[in-house]
């Protein structure tokens, strides 16, 4: 799915005297030729993860899985960058020493899910200064009406949907960094010519905000950064295990909600154990009626070896007692995530920290190099240099 093209117009704009952005984008020469445009051929894929600890399942099948199968794409005509989202993490308060370690547990999670860093560039976001500078510079023709309507800032804060920040109660709690969060999100993609972002249909939004500030961009300056596409990721929705009409989260006061990837067999069969089914007997696939039940068949069918669906897992557990199915439905998950879990375990403990130190410098070192490039078409186009 291509998001669709943007039009801009600043038509408020023609009676100041000062030159209008449409009067620049006519008439400032653009003489520079551009290294997005020579790299035009090659597929560029950026993505992003906030550091909040180990990953759960919902991350893992909703997002992960398919970073690491995008690595299958020649690399000739596939570049991949990989970045830890640190700076947007701090958009609401953390702890220093809790975010520290979250930071270290994600750059792991991501190696132990199977991302090669000989294949995909991983770095940290806030060792690379430029996503600052070129959010600073987008922001400078970022709408503030665009960004009042975007749902992050919300949701983060716990508000209703049709908040406005003019609300007393948005006045009270919102800040600037979680208001111009998605101007982060665009510098973070702009920055690396991405030309295509993985995302879920709850994220089309922001790379469409994207696509504006390029658009914006260019209006004025010519075409120097590349509007990105959306690869769509395919629908796994994992439910939370105690409550399962909502996505498992992180967010959710109970820890026993969800499945991180380094769980142990035995906390595995815990939680399993004691996830919400019903009264009814046997095993059936029904979403509507039986969610509890039918949510973990779906996450036993992502992760069955013979990739069976959840209809046909259902059929083959139809006999089974529920208690017998939630055995079963534990043993497919921990055979599914056991790799995962001893490779998180292996790069935790001290013989794992050199390599996670050294992948970490590595990934600032191409992605400094990278958006270097980027900055210094901005900055010249812009004059700044």
């Amino acid at each position: 799915m291509i998001i669709r093209s943007l039009t801009f117009r600043f038509s408020r704009l023609r009676r100041n005297p000062i030159p209008t952005i449409k009067s620049l984008a006519k008439t400032t020469p653009f003489a520079f030729q551009f290294r997005q445009a020579s790299q035009s051929a090659v597929k560029v894929i950026f993505s992003g993860i906030q550091p909040t600890g180990v990953p759960h399942l919902g991350n893992y099948l909703g997002a992960l899985q398919q970073w690491v199968e995008l690595q299958k794409e020649p690399s000739s005509s596939t570049r991949l960058f990989y970045c830890v989202v640190d700076l947007h993490a701090v958009t609401l308060l953390q702890n220093p020493q809790q975010l520290q370690i979250w930071r270290r547990e994600t750059l792991a999670a991501l190696l132990a899910v199977g991302l090669d860093p000989d294949r995909c560039n991983i770095f940290f976001q806030s060792s690379v200064p430029a996503h600052c500078e070129l959010m600073w510079i987008l922001s400078c023709t970022a709408s503030v009406g665009y960004l009042s309507r975007m749902t992050q800032w919300k949701s983060k804060l716990s508000l209703p949907e049709q908040s406005s920040v003019q609300d007393a109660a948005a006045k009270a709690k919102l800040k600037l960094g979680l208001f111009s969060y998605p101007v982060l999100q665009a510098a973070d993609i702009l920055l690396y010519g991405t030309t295509h972002v993985p995302v879920g249909e709850d994220q089309l939004q922001h790379l469409e905000f994207a696509r504006e500030c390029a658009g914006n961009f260019n209006a004025v300056y010519g075409h120097v950064l590349t509007p990105p596409e959306t690869i769509l990721s395919p629908a796994k929705r994992i439910m939370s295990l105690k409550h399962p009409m909502l996505k498992m989260s992180k967010s959710h006061a109970d820890p026993r909600s969800r499945i991180l990837i380094s769980d142990s067999m035995e906390n595995i069969e815990m939680k399993i154990r004691l996830a919400m089914t019903d009264s009814i007997s046997g095993v059936s696939y029904d979403p509507v009626s039986r969610p509890g039940v039918s949510n973990l068949l779906s996450i036993m069918s992502h992760l069955d070896e013979e990739e069976r669906s959840c209809e046909e897992l259902a059929e083959a557990c139809k006999g089974l007692t529920l208690r017998q199915f939630k055995d079963k439905a534990s043993q497919t998950i921990d055979k599914g995530v056991s790799e995962i879990r001893d490779r998180y375990i292996h790069l935790m403990q001290s013989s794992g920290a050199s390599a996670l130190d050294a992948i970490a410098r590595q990934g600032a070192v191409t992605a400094n190099k990278e958006a270097g490039a980027t900055m210094a078409d901005v900055r010249r186009a812009m004059g700044l240099h």
